[in-house]
């Protein structure tokens, strides 16, 4: 399934979502916005689909936010609704969907760009990837949860300097800082993102849904509420086919069978 400026492949459990503005960088339009939050919703919703892949055609990411639409009076929705319309939509949904999202980050992710494949649950970058918080070079702030998940992954102070400074970070360095999971070389990365992807949909889903569920509760809880939520988030998980299922592959010393119910 493919409209311009998304592209939807669905592949053994696995929905590949790629951006595809490629002369562009991958850069945000209004309708490739509305057009992204649209497939989410929809891989949301399909229960053929146990785990994503979020990433871009061509040599980039995603370069954030396309800047011929905003200096464009004709096009431009303003900063506002960019933001209430576009980006917190996006980053809301790839936190509440229910299957663990992967971010493979395939070039330069830039501003906007940056900070959703941060927001995704497992982020790996190829080699010559990079990250750059570009909003201070033209006079912004890091939307899209940048002051939000960046001091979180990397610490207050190097967030702070990368949020101020626009440094570009190579994968390399995002993987040193703890800023994503891991880097694939040029030659291996398609290969290893699917064989990530694939894991991942072989995996307990509910499990992971709850587990995704409290990570994102224990950006604010206290240790007491936390703890009472993976209480009940472990007596729903082991309630499922496949904590059964699991244990059962245990005992018996075979590979589990998991449905992802």
């Amino acid at each position: 399934m493919s409209k311009d400026s998304i592209e939807l492949i669905i592949d053994n459990h696995v929905g590949y979502i790629y951006l595809n503005r490629p002369k562009v960088f991958n850069s945000f339009n209004r309708e490739m916005a509305f057009r992204l939050q649209d497939i989410l919703d929809d891989c949301r919703e399909n229960s053929n689909i146990r785990s994503l892949v979020l990433s871009g055609h061509g040599k980039a990411f995603c370069a954030g936010q396309d800047l011929q639409e905003i200096v464009n009076p004709e096009l431009n929705p303003g900063l506002e609704n960019i933001l209430k319309e576009h980006y917190n939509p996006i980053i809301s949904r790839i936190r509440n969907i229910e299957k663990p999202v992967i971010a493979a980050v395939n070039g330069v992710a830039a501003g906007a760009g940056a900070n959703i494949a941060l927001a995704c649950d497992v982020v790996v970058a190829s080699e010559n990837a990079s990250f750059i918080q570009a909003f201070s070079k033209i006079g912004l702030i890091p939307d899209s949860a940048g002051t939000y998940f960046l001091p979180r992954l990397i610490g207050f102070q190097k967030a702070s300097a990368l949020a101020m400074l626009g440094d570009k970070v190579t994968a390399n360095e995002a993987e040193r800082l703890g800023m994503i999971y891991k880097v694939f070389s040029d030659d291996e990365f398609r290969d290893s993102v699917k064989a990530l992807a694939d894991k991942l949909a072989a995996m307990p889903t509910k499990a992971l849904a709850l587990t995704k569920s409290l990570l994102n509760r224990s950006m604010t809880n206290d240790l007491d509420a936390q703890l009472e939520l993976e209480m009940n988030a472990q007596i729903e998980a082991g309630s499922t086919y496949d904590f059964k299922e699991g244990v059962t592959a245990f005992i018996e010393k075979r590979k589990p069978n998991f449905k992802g119910r």
